[in-house]
């Protein structure tokens, strides 16, 4: 399927966020949205009306796709410390409007991993939005959330967002302008 083509009829009632201001509504069975894009598990898309809104991995049936499987990560199984875990779980929160992950966006700013005394680990992210005003910020505090929950030996997760310094396009990676043909 080419997303962005072809319009699609929710096949059953939906809850979903909003882009940019965050507000949950449900879309009832019928509406007919197109994808706009599939990334990190969630989908965006954007009603009949011109509404861009997210749909999350649970619902994908909704839409005809199939439910992504979380990526549960394991230090043993991957090879990978602890920290690199928590960077590669990173790269799959995506921001709903842009296609990059908010790691080569340059939407974190710290990422800490500390050994804790019982041998699991604390995880501390400051992160921010392309905009103060975007009302997604809990939304991607929830993805990060949920895929930093996902490594098995994390046992504490500190998730703030910040504004300090503002993000501007000279924080995104060389992919990522790449990808968004800003250079």
């Amino acid at each position: 399927m080419a997303y962005g083509r072809e319009m699609i009829d929710l096949t059953r009632e939906c809850v979903v966020i909003i882009i940019p201001d965050g507000t949950e509504i449900t879309l009832p069975a019928g509406t007919s949205v197109r994808i706009m894009q599939s990334l990190g598990g969630t989908f965006t898309v954007k009603t009949e009306c011109g509404q861009m809104v997210r749909i999350n991995a649970a619902d994908a049936d909704a839409i005809g796709q199939e439910l992504e499987s979380p990526n549960i990560a394991n230090s043993i199984e991957q090879n990978k410390s602890v920290e690199e875990q928590v960077w590669g779980q990173l790269e799959t929160c995506y921001d709903p409007e842009i296609p990059a992950n908010i790691v080569d966006l340059g939407l974190v700013y710290f990422c800490e991993v500390k050994l804790l005394e019982d041998a699991s680990y604390a995880v501390l992210i400051r992160f921010t939005l392309t905009a103060p005003g975007c009302g997604m910020g809990p939304v991607l505090k929830s993805d990060i959330s949920e895929k930093i929950k996902t490594i098995l030996a994390v046992s504490e997760l500190d998730i703030e967002t910040t504004f300090d310094p503002p993000w501007d396009q000279s924080r995104m990676s060389e992919a990522a302008k790449l990808q968004l043909n800003l250079m």
